[in-house]
């Protein structure tokens, strides 16, 4: 059995790689799309008091004056990600949109799906993951992520490939049915482990959504792969960022990782709001899989009235315009502003001057979603948002996710459906903070609106994906 496990280390290897590369070029798109807005941004400062914080203002006026090539600077980076983004999946591979996990699901249940699991498939997801998660679109990259993982274990286990014509002659004893099944739900694993840097939560994730047929040898392949592919994934990330050496390699910093640091002492009260978000993130989670199958069930209907397979597609491109579109429609002026908190945390963003009272709406909805869900579970920034703020951004949020999800573009739900559920749990926290005030001893510190914000989260992302085990496991080692 040494080839065996040998094979899952390799599978486990090439995935965490491929996890760092996702991340860095994502990390690096985002930085070269607003390096290039920065070009047309001349800023004049102006100090005001925002949300019981002091708050720096930079009012741009763009490059000599016109604010509109500043405004088409952004949405016309963002578009042509987007095209390329829709383009790869609909005219190089099909098989590649939306996420691909429902039909990772499916073959590992019994279905045969045609060019699944095709080298054109893997690169066009690839290349569409990572641009749509650059373009600014509300989606993320754990399902292709897991996608990719499984095409890397059908792949490396069977070492053929008819579309390039390679058949090696070594470990043909795997060019089974079977087999190639344990691998390739290996290497889901080991793509959803890479992402949130959770083995356990890799091994329960398969187990409990993605395969149906499971032995104890297999499961203990599949955490060995998954270890090994978070092992490589945080290796390669300790001193990189964006393609830029930071030196340290190896060194893990505790830091940057744990987002809650300190132990938080709990009452039983805290259990009351914890039930509510429960029964709620089941309500909006029941709420948005309802409202994603409607709108899937019209996009099929309209796509299918249309007779000719070009102009299918390109509807189809067009439609993943139209909801960039959407989300940039009122980005006329940009703001900078650094709110004066522990965290010293800078947001870039673009709103119209007459809207500041949405000034931190529009920062939950331009900012990067990851560095937004860190935010939003920040401890001790009581007041950084008001009920504006987070209701604006949870209802465009909400809506403009619940379309993203089926369209032709590679991307995941994890990431909205985090975002979404910090959102609703952050103003529950706020709820409390407004009826109790902000408590600093030690009987009343639970009252925070960064913890219900990662209660929130975890209750919409149940609520949605109707996880339990490996979703806990999935955020005790996101958070802690």
């Amino acid at each position: 059995e040494w080839d065996r496990w040998l094979l899952m280390g390799l599978i486990g290897t090439a995935v965490g790689m491929l996890g760092f590369l996702t991340h860095q070029i994502i990390d690096s798109l985002i930085k070269l799309k607003w390096d290039l807005v920065e070009n047309y941004l001349q800023v004049s400062k102006r100090k005001t008091w925002y949300m019981g914080a002091d708050v720096v203002i930079y009012l741009s006026t763009g490059q000599d004056g016109n604010i509109h090539m500043t405004w088409l600077c952004v949405l016309g980076s963002g578009l042509a990600m987007v095209v390329l983004s829709s383009g790869s999946v609909l005219f190089l591979c099909p098989a590649g949109s939306p996420s691909g996990l429902p039909e990772i699901i499916g073959y590992l249940n019994g279905t045969s799906i045609q060019h699944l699991f095709n080298i054109k498939t893997f690169l066009g997801t690839f290349v569409s993951c990572v641009l749509a998660v650059a373009s600014g679109l509300f989606c993320g990259p754990e399902g292709p992520m897991i996608h990719l993982g499984a095409l890397l274990g059908c792949g490396l286990s069977q070492l053929q490939s008819d579309t390039l014509g390679i058949h090696l002659p070594i470990l043909t004893r795997f060019r089974n049915s079977a087999d190639k099944r344990s691998f390739i739900t290996a290497g889901a694993g080991a793509g959803i482990a890479s992402v949130f840097r959770a083995p356990i939560g890799g091994l329960l994730f398969t187990l409990e959504e993605v395969s149906s047929f499971w032995d104890i040898r297999l499961a203990w392949q599949t955490f060995f792969c998954c270890l090994t592919a978070t092992f490589t994934t945080d290796l390669l990330s300790s001193s990189f960022y964006g393609f830029v050496y930071r030196g340290h390699f190896g060194f893990f910093e505790a830091e940057k990782r744990i987002v809650f640091w300190n132990l938080l002492d709990m009452n039983v009260l805290a259990f009351v709001p914890t039930v509510l978000l429960g029964m709620l993130g089941g309500l909006l989670g029941a709420l948005f899989v309802s409202l994603n199958i409607k709108i899937n069930k019209l996009r099929m209907q309209f796509f299918n009235s249309i007779p000719k397979s070009s102009l299918r597609k390109t509807s189809k491109l067009l439609e993943t315009v139209l909801i960039l579109v959407s989300k940039k429609y009122d980005s006329l002026d940009y703001i900078k502003f650094t709110v004066a908190n522990e965290g010293k945390f800078l947001l870039m963003f673009c709103v119209s001057p007459h809207l500041f009272l949405c000034v931190a709406a529009a920062a939950l909805l331009v900012e990067n979603a990851k560095r937004g869900i860190t935010y939003l579970f920040k401890r001790g920034t009581h007041e950084e948002f008001g009920y504006t703020s987070l209701c604006t951004a949870l209802a465009v949020y909400f809506v403009l996710s619940c379309w993203t999800a089926g369209s032709a573009v590679a991307s995941g739900l994890v990431i909205p459906m985090l975002y979404t559920g910090a959102l609703y749990g952050r103003i529950i926290g706020l709820v409390l903070v407004s009826i109790f005030g902000v408590q600093t001893d030690e009987y009343g510190a639970w009252i925070d609106p960064g913890l219900f914000a990662a209660i929130g989260a975890a209750s919409f992302f149940s609520g949605v994906s109707r996880l339990t085990i490996s979703l806990t496991v999935i955020m005790v080692s996101t958070l802690s």
